[in-house]
């Protein structure tokens, strides 16, 4: 998605450890005109999948779904990091590894906003290792529901994630491709350099 991709070169700056900021438009102020054309490419590329659930992991996967949910007309369900005291024990848990943060996290959603009968696309906003969608894959699971597709806004393609993903197969879409992040540049996969 070239607009996306402008974004990252425009916006992104490359840290040590292979870490991307993108926290200008993404991961902590929105540019909401960006989510909303994230929003529209992956119900255009996944509107074939009779998707009845958009399911994230909060929280910068939140806006992208959003998008992508207004876009189906679906409802979007985020798992959440931390109970509240309103919520009991009818939920799905897993344990999510953070790459970015190096820290595990229990993950939950409540049982009653997922059914066997939903075909759930998935969207987060980083794909490196795949810890976080592996975490949700598992709830998903256990409610016995449908993987659809796995919708990422950047995939980091030099991680495993994504190999692992296809191996599993399934049917994964990233809006940005990134092959490297060598020496403070981004070069997406299949393209040269970008800065």
């Amino acid at each position: 998605m070239k607009q996306l991709e402008q974004a990252i070169f425009d916006h992104g700056t490359v840290l040590p450890g292979n870490i991307l900021k993108v926290n200008s438009f993404l991961n902590h102020q929105l540019d909401p005109e960006l989510m909303q054309a994230i929003g529209i490419e992956f119900a255009t590329r996944f509107k074939s999948e009779a998707i009845t659930k958009v399911v994230t992991i909060e929280a910068s996967g939140i806006a992208p779904a959003v998008m992508t949910g207004l876009a189906l007309k679906v409802p979007v369900v985020f798992a959440r990091k931390s109970k509240s005291l309103t919520v009991h024990d009818h939920v799905y848990q897993a344990n999510v590894v953070s790459y970015t943060k190096q820290t595990e996290t229990p993950i939950y959603i409540e049982q009653q906003f997922l059914a066997p009968t939903d075909h759930v696309l998935i969207i987060d906003d980083f794909l490196a290792n795949g810890e976080a969608v592996k975490g949700l894959l598992q709830i998903i699971a256990a409610a016995h529901a449908t993987v659809s597709g796995i919708g990422i806004v950047i995939e980091k393609s030099f991680q495993p994630g994504a190999k692992w993903l296809h191996q599993q197969h399934y049917r994964l879409q990233s809006l940005a491709r990134i092959k490297s992040l060598d020496n403070q540049t981004v070069t997406f996969l299949d393209d040269e350099p970008s800065r």
